[in-house]
């Protein structure tokens, strides 16, 4: 049976019919999404920047700090 033959009997349903249908394809959707998402093999967060490099030390943050705020002017606050 085609999806256009499923359409067409559909539309004969009644209201109320029509409501419960959707009512449990949904449910079964829902029930096929969580089974694929359970298979998916998770991922640690641990490393997941790892191919950005090296973090800045502590050292080159303070630097980039300084001399951001040395070229801020008081003037306009």
């Amino acid at each position: 049976m085609s999806l256009q033959e499923v359409i067409k009997l559909a539309k004969q349903l009644s209201t109320a019919d029509k409501v419960r249908l959707i009512q449990q394809i949904a449910a079964d959707i829902e029930r096929e999404l969580i089974d694929k998402v359970s298979t998916l093999p998770c991922q640690s967060l641990w490393g997941l920047c790892a191919d950005l490099g090296n973090a800045p030390s502590t050292q080159e943050i303070d630097l980039a700090r300084s001399e951001e705020w040395a070229s801020f002017s008081r003037k306009e606050i």
